[in-house]
């Protein structure tokens, strides 16, 4: 329920089959602005945004109910966790010792295993109104959980920070080493997620000079980050994401399009890191993030055998990711950026999803 006062609604979004309760918070913001988030893998249910005609959309694919989310595990807008993106052959050393991890992905581990965060119930710790309204919802995952060494308490906000923007603060702490990496996995169609229309004529700009070259597998090569220069992973000006799908490239054959981790130019601060801009709507998203990679993903796997919102069938470029994170099979590479949690630190991550209107500036 919710006052008129007040920016935070809390409501049920059904039961789990073991009858524990999924709960919805919405953050209101400016203009129409809204975030829903479920409990149900702390996941970004809808956010809702003005175009440049003041109407409002949902922009993130999903479900409009749970039975959708716990039948189809499909990460909409899902935190994806111990340890997101691929860890090849579901297995690494972590201080002199072999940890084996549950393969979901052919021989590989992809997005914390068959039961990573997303399919876990989160629990609100604390929820915040005022100028800035903000829920935190709080995980602990157990020592050995999918193989993964040491308990893992986790900490997520989402926060309006801005009329229309998006933060999410993710924080965690081990009781011994362990590997980290977190992020959010939502679906973007700037036009609407039940508009109908595919992401193809959305234009992006990344902030990344290079990118991870992939095996079929979706696994990095053994070699250096290539340079984006010349290639249909070019970004660094705006670029139609449809203008290069379909070129002849090995790289676009193995990920079926865009399924690339960029790497970030910068490290460790909070930047511009991708910009994606919808043509019809005029809603621009601009991400910002303190991480040092980012995986573009244009929805290749989306094959029309999925019933979302409003009843739309998700087809195969209906949504671009733009996730946020450690660097893929970092914890099998010495030369990637490290993902090794000590009892001794804490994991954090910030990212911003900020949005404007075509004509505005931030």
């Amino acid at each position: 329920m919710v006052d008129a006062a007040s920016r935070i609604a809390r409501e049920p979004f059904g039961r789990l089959p073991d009858g524990r309760a999924v709960e919805r918070v919405v953050l209101r913001g400016m203009h129409g602005f809204e975030a829903g988030i479920i409990t149900y893998g702390a996941t970004l249910q809808a956010l809702i945004v003005p175009d440049a005609a003041q109407r409002c959309d949902d922009v993130v694919l999903g479900y409009d109910d749970l039975a959708g989310y716990l039948d189809m595990r499909k990460f909409f807008g899902a935190t994806v966790g111990r340890y997101a993106n691929r860890i090849a052959n579901a297995r690494f050393v972590l201080d002199g010792a072999e940890v084996r991890l549950a393969a979901n992905n052919g021989p590989h581990a992809l997005h914390g295993g068959l039961d990573g965060f997303d399919r876990q119930l989160w629990q609100i710790s604390e929820i915040e109104d005022g100028p800035e309204p903000a829920v935190t919802l709080a995980y602990s995952s157990a020592d050995g959980e999918e193989g993964y060494p040491g308990r893992l308490d986790v900490r997520l906000t989402y926060r309006l920070t801005g009329p229309m923007e998006l933060s999410l603060v993710f924080a965690a702490r081990a009781d011994r080493p362990t590997i980290c990496n977190l992020t959010n996995h939502s679906f973007f169609n700037l036009e609407g997620a039940t508009s109908g229309m595919d992401i193809l004529d959305h234009r992006l700009t990344v902030a990344a000079d290079h990118f991870l070259a992939i095996d079929p597998g979706a696994i990095p090569l053994s070699e250096p980050p290539r340079a984006v220069s010349g290639t249909p992973f070019d970004f660094r000006t705006a670029t139609a994401i449809g203008a290069r799908i379909r070129r002849d490239d090995e790289q676009l054959r193995h990920g079926k399009g865009y399924d690339h981790n960029f790497c970030l130019n910068g490290a460790g601060v909070l930047r511009l890191a991708a910009r994606l801009e919808a043509p019809r709507s005029g809603r621009i998203l601009e991400l910002l993030t303190d991480q040092p990679g980012l995986q573009v993903y244009s929805g290749n796997y989306l094959d029309g055998s999925i019933s979302g919102k409003g009843g739309r069938l998700y087809r195969q470029s209906d949504a671009m990711c733009l996730e946020p994170q450690r660097w893929p099979d970092t914890p099998n590479r010495v030369d990637f950026p490290s993902a090794r949690l000590a009892p001794d630190s804490v994991y954090q991550h910030r990212s911003v999803f900020r949005f404007v209107r075509a004509g505005e500036t931030q």
